[in-house]
């Protein structure tokens, strides 16, 4: 019997669409979930990372490299984005900045039954907030990651990726 494997979405395709959006820093927390990212992240001679300690000061640190001319990526989880909600109105949108916000969709389930709320409060906090946003599960989808980059320079304001099954083979 042939097992199918599920597709995913390689870490690799998310450098390599930061590379090709002309990325120079992605503001993190380092975690278990996305430990295979980072640590290919830190390979890239072109990319910077740049730790934070808590989420709500990655739109701070994003605009300061904004303004020094520099491409900054914001990576957090769901729940992180929740927590900085006055840093994403404050410095995010009221700014005016381009901004890509790659955001692990914490409890997302393509079965229709969502018992983490975590992920129900996710769309409607992006909603309520007016930032609109590209969902990627697996490689195939990786191209809507230059789309969030495209709308964020031509409209000035945050566009979110959610990445769906938080980042299921991210950690090898």
């Amino acid at each position: 019997m042939v097992q199918e494997q599920a597709a995913v979405l390689k870490p690799e395709t998310m450098i390599e669409e930061f590379e090709k959006n002309g990325v120079t820093h992605v503001v993190t927390i380092p975690d278990s979930e996305t430990n295979y990212l980072y640590e290919l992240m830190l390979e890239q001679p072109w990319l910077d990372v740049v730790p934070i300690s808590r989420e709500g000061e990655g739109m701070g640190v994003a605009l300061g490299l904004n303004a020094a001319g520099k491409v900054p990526v914001v990576l957090i989880q769901n729940t992180g984005m929740m927590e900085s909600g006055d840093s994403i109105r404050g410095m995010a949108l009221d700014a005016g900045f381009p901004l890509v916000l790659v955001i692990g969709y914490r409890g997302w389930t393509r079965r229709g039954k969502t018992p983490d709320t975590a992920a129900r409060y996710t769309e409607p906090f992006l909603n309520a907030f007016g930032i609109n946003y590209y969902f990627v599960e697996n490689d195939a989808d990786g191209s809507r990651i230059s789309d969030a980059f495209e709308e964020a320079r031509s409209t000035r304001r945050p566009v979110a990726v959610l990445i769906g099954d938080e980042y299921h083979g991210f950690n090898r």
